[in-house]
């Protein structure tokens, strides 16, 4: 999997900010080039310290600091959220209680999960697209997948030379508009989140470098591994060092990439049976235990126990 690259102009945005606050940068920089892309870890770790001198992870963009700790606390008050609405939810009124401004709110319309900032003041770019990259890198997170976006619009003049903001987001912006907003499909938020306390450490030790490389446009490990088995019958499933030898890499590696995707085979199967569950349990022709044979499973038991913990309903209430 190919490391997602950070552009100078972004690193840039972010020293400014520090300097806005009086500090000085060269302390941070020593033996590295910020002239060029730098990759997500790094920048990950230059985030992180200009939080620990600025004592604010939002790098002084809000109407109040960000304190440090904030961003792990958040992603604690969301990981237990049943699904992707919940987690959303409840971590925009997080950022809402610790930056004041601005403040986010989701609402569905025509098939649109809407997220639209509130704010006393406009403010710049960078400030838009850090929020929007700490709130999407943790549902990213959260549901073990990217989330790919339909539009971005920013309430605030387009930035100079900073041309990469489609690229970086992989959807259509927009600058000067009404309001700043971002927009997905409602379907999304019925996603079950799949991560867990023990996967939250492990996260958290990699943050916030990890929360660029989950929101880039580029293709996951997780990603291939969906693509492998979705043409494939549940039953012909291979087993994991089967799966790692179809993708021409090691047992050991492929556990290690998905782990630090926060994802696992058992859940990227799971999520698969899931999905064709419900498009199953649309046909009225097909029984409970055809299906539960068809997404292999040896009883039908087994199948109902899978269906009422990622819904909490029981597959004899037809969809």
């Amino acid at each position: 999997m190919e490391t997602p690259h950070i552009s100078a102009e972004f690193i840039e945005d972010a020293l400014s900010c520090l300097r806005s606050a009086s500090h000085d940068p060269a302390p941070l920089l020593q033996g590295l080039d910020v002239s060029k892309p730098v990759s997500a870890q790094i920048y990950g770790q230059l985030w992180w310290h200009i939080a620990q001198v600025m004592q604010d992870e939002f790098f002084g963009l809000g109407a109040r600091p960000m304190r440090p700790g904030s961003f792990a606390l958040m992603c604690q008050a969301t990981v237990g959220a049943a699904n992707l609405r919940q987690a959303l939810q409840r971590a925009l009124r997080f950022l809402t209680v610790v930056l004041d401004h601005p403040a986010g709110a989701l609402t569905v319309q025509q098939g649109e999960a809407v997220i639209t900032l509130t704010d006393t003041h406009p403010r710049s770019a960078f400030a838009y697209r850090t929020y929007w990259l700490i709130l999407m890198g943790v549902a990213c997170w959260l549901v073990g997948r990217r989330l790919p976006l339909m539009r971005l619009d920013f309430a605030c003049p387009a930035p100079v030379d900073r041309s990469e903001y489609g690229q970086f987001f992989g959807a259509p912006v927009k600058f000067n508009a009404d309001a700043t907003r971002l927009v997905l499909d409602a379907r999304h938020l019925s996603l079950p989140c799949v991560q867990d306390e023990s996967s939250l450490n492990l996260f958290l030790r990699k943050a916030p470098a990890n929360i660029l490389i989950r929101f880039r446009h580029d293709q996951e490990t997780a990603a291939r591994v969906r693509q492998h088995l979705a043409g494939m019958a549940a039953e012909d499933w291979p087993d994991f060092d089967a799966l790692a030898n179809s993708l021409k890499t090691s047992p050991a590696t492929l556990r290690r990439r998905l782990r630090a995707e926060g994802q696992s085979y058992l859940a990227i199967k799971d999520d698969l049976r899931r999905k064709r569950a419900r498009r199953m349990l649309e046909d009225p022709n097909q029984t409970v235990a055809q299906i539960a044979a068809t997404l292999g499973y040896s009883e039908p038991s087994a199948f109902f126990r899978a269906y009422r913990k990622w819904t909490g309903t029981s597959p004899r209430k037809r969809i």
